[in-house]
């Protein structure tokens, strides 16, 4: 209802084809006249053609112009050219054979002026002929382009005589891409839905943080604690503060819908904070983190209809950090506790009242003196304050309960989701998996705190959780999706290798294309201040950004990959500078243009979203036909709010080059003064700007992966100290990766 009575479009692509198809039906209806001698000669006998010096001449014109007009409109070919046909039409109908009453006896012929003049401006819409030629017109210039390009040995393209080179200005706000700088031939498909790709952070509308003390250092988009449950063969995703939800056909195209689950007797800026979702038979139920006895457990049926209503009114005994688990023989329980005092609980519930059954249980709490990745802070210090355990989910799999819960606090880069084993809903919990479930501590995104589990519909787990970004406030975040499963001997665990690069849909796997602007050169058209360099959109560090002087139509910044590469996707990953909003909000979008050079003078059009109607704050797109190029510019139509700011432009693809050689050696060392802990060093590559670290207390576990930059030493604090462990090592640059070094066993 409420988009009902907003400014936005409701079905607009939809709607325009259909308008379009039954003008032109009338249109032929009209035209069809042609074919009838009889009428024809009726009409050349009226005044205004028999006067004309060629009555039939005229009458046949423009009957023939209706039925050419009406069938191209009617398919959607050459749509503005029959535009142009029928309203030339029409205005000759009305003020000609007619007397330009418009407002009223030549009123019919006027509207089909102003029905031509919609589609004149803003295309045929769906079902269109000319949408199909713009979907081939790629495959045909890539052929075109094959079949006249220069060999493989030539360092750069011929110029044509009509394209103009352009040095880029450095402070100018304007782009600095001319019309004639443009490929003519640079026409750029609409992006199709079904991308086989996706790439963490996941691109949702995230709504801004909606509490005014948060936003004491800038306002900024938040959320956390994701669960997505599988639910009728669709994904929905919860998440905290986002005043509704999401889901999704695909786990790659999100939908959101807008609802309020809070009561009015419920005070607080919080809405649904750390959500939990049950799935009860044919039923989903949601309810929120609280601390009260009144907040209200809520049932759907429908919930794609966004069709709610309350299942139990206060539910009594509330739960901070909540989860809900049904098993298989129907029972239902309950798992919360967010403390870095008490551990987490778990009780079970009557499937009829929602009572709880009994008193709760104490199922787990952390032993940072055990387990090295549990202590608190960004160094595992334990410095400041103990670490937290929160956000419980609970997972079965052959007849095991894997417990899950998220460590050792939100705001750091080692925010990770552990498990415990048992043999039953409540425990005991008694089976430990030493290392973390979900990591990702280095890369661009990094956390992977506070999630949840699911199967989808190929019965593939996923795992969802929290990346911190944590700038301008500790709770400033976002949701990142990786492949999760379980080996052979019952081990649980996320894939986190290369975890914000592109992966494939549905399988989960690594792509292969590899990152190709890391700190690569960068020009942009202004920058605010000094605390936001351009550097900074390219150094890998959701933390850091650029930001542009304004967020005004024209600024830019532009990439240099350094030599010909093929470029297979791009994301632009946002950052709030100076954002106005608190809350969530549904009528915002980004606009944008992406051009690519070879020579950085002669652009070409890579990808245009200026139409662009959606909120897209980690954009990502996937090419649809890799190209050759060495610069990729980034230009500014329209931002929601604030500054034109960018915290990570990211290019992937294959460079053309060679993959690093292998580490030589790799050392690791770990005493006997806290074995939590190792130090870590290897021989550095030339040619890489990263490394990859394998660890595990198995030498076929080795499923913790840490990614290094700029650096050939790491301490590692992530270690349970009564377990030998297992570290082998790879390298990383653009054109791909070496082989693992042998693998080094550690007690």
């Amino acid at each position: 209802m409420k988009k009902f009575f907003s400014s936005s479009s409701i079905w607009q692509d939809g709607g325009l084809g259909l308008v379009r198809i039954m003008t032109g039906t009338f249109m032929i209806y009209h035209g069809w006249e042609v074919f009838d001698a009889g009428k024809m000669k009726e009409y050349s006998e009226w005044d205004i053609f028999k006067h004309s010096g060629a009555p039939s001449f005229m009458v046949y014109l423009g009957k023939g112009s209706e039925l050419v007009g009406g069938l191209l409109l009617t398919a959607g070919l050459f749509t503005r050219i029959a535009c142009i046909i029928l309203a030339g039409t029409m205005l000759y109908i009305a003020f000609f054979v007619g007397h330009g009453k418009i407002w009223y006896e030549d009123q019919h012929p006027f509207l089909f002026v102003m029905l031509a003049m919609v589609f004149f401006f803003n295309g045929p819409g769906k079902w269109s002929l000319d949408r199909m030629r713009a979907a081939l017109l790629p495959l045909l210039c890539c052929i075109a382009f094959l079949g006249s390009s220069p060999s493989a040995n030539a360092q750069q393209p011929a110029q044509s005589p009509a394209s103009t080179a352009f040095v880029p200005a450095a402070s100018s706000n304007r782009s600095p891409i001319s019309h004639s700088s443009v490929s003519p031939t640079s026409s750029v498909p609409s992006l199709p839905d079904g991308r086989l790709t996706y790439c963490n952070p996941m691109n949702l509308d995230y709504g801004y943080t909606p509490i005014p003390n948060f936003t004491e250092w800038g306002k900024h988009r938040a959320t956390a604690d994701p669960v997505i449950v599988n639910y009728k063969g669709d994904y929905y995703l919860f998440s905290t503060n986002q005043w509704g939800y999401w889901w999704s056909s695909d786990l790659l195209n999100w939908k959101f819908i807008s609802k309020k689950f809070l009561r009015p007797w419920n005070q607080g800026y919080d809405e649904l904070c750390a959500p939990a979702i049950g799935i009860i038979g044919d039923t989903m139920i949601v309810f929120g983190s609280t601390y009260t006895r009144n907040f209200t457990i809520w049932m759907s049926t429908d919930p794609k209809a966004n069709q709610w209503k309350p299942l139990v009114d206060s539910f009594d005994i509330g739960g901070w950090d909540p989860a809900f688990f049904t098993d298989d023989d129907g029972k239902l329980y309950m798992y919360n506790g967010s403390s870095n005092s008490y551990p987490v609980y778990g009780i079970e519930l009557d499937r009829k009242t929602f009572q709880p059954m009994g008193t709760r249980k104490e199922l787990y709490l952390l032993h940072p003196d055990k387990f090295g990745w549990q202590r608190f802070g960004e160094y595992y210090d334990n410095t400041f304050l103990d670490p937290f355990i929160e956000g419980s989910w609970m997972t079965k799999h052959n007849g095991k309960y894997y417990l899950q819960y998220g460590a050792p606090g939100t705001e750091f880069s080692g925010y990770a989701d552990g498990v415990v084993v048992g043999d039953g809903p409540l425990g005991p919990f008694d089976q430990p998996q030493s290392d973390p479930l979900s990591f990702h501590p280095g890369g661009f995104a990094r956390g992977a705190g506070h999630g949840s589990t699911f199967m989808d519909n190929n019965n593939r787990y996923w795992h969802i959780s929290t990346i911190t970004i944590a700038v301008k406030n500790s709770f400033e975040r976002r949701l990142g999706l990786w492949p999760a499963g379980f080996d052979k001997d019952g081990v649980m665990y996320m894939d986190a290798v290369f975890g914000d690069y592109p992966h494939y849909l549905p399988s989960g796997e690594f792509t292969g294309w590899m990152l190709l602007n890391y700190k690569k050169p960068v020009l942009v058209s202004s920058t605010l201040g000094n605390g936001h360099p351009a550097n900074d959109a390219v150094d890998e560090d959701i933390k850091t950004y650029w930001s542009a002087a304004t967020g005004d139509k024209g600024e830019w910044i532009q990439s240099d990959l350094g030599h010909l590469s093929t470029v297979h996707a791009i994301q632009i990953n946002y950052a709030d500078q100076d954002a106005t909003f608190l809350g969530k909000q549904t009528n915002i979008y980004h606009q944008y243009k992406l051009y690519h050079s070879v020579d950085g003078k002669k652009w070409t059009l890579l990808v245009d979203k200026s139409r662009n109607t959606t909120d897209i704050p980690h954009e990502y797109v996937e090419l649809p036909t890799p190209v050759q190029t060495r610069y990729i510019r980034l230009e500014n139509i329209h931002m929601p709010s604030g500054k034109f700011a960018i915290s990570g432009l990211r290019v992937f693809g294959k460079g053309d080059g060679a993959p690093p050689e292998a580490v030589k050696q790799l050392i690791v060392l770990r005493t006997e003064k806290d074995k939590r802990s190792a130090w870590l060093k290897w021989s550095p590559v030339d040619n890489a700007y990263a490394y990859n670290i394998y660890t595990g207390t198995a030498p076929d576990k080795l499923y913790t992966c840490i990614m290094v930059q700029d650096a050939n030493e790491y301490y590692d604090k992530l270690m349970d100290k009564d377990k030998t462990y297992y570290f082998s090592i790879e390298a990383v640059n653009e054109n791909g990766v070496s082989a693992r070094s042998n693998t080094i066993k550690v007690d």
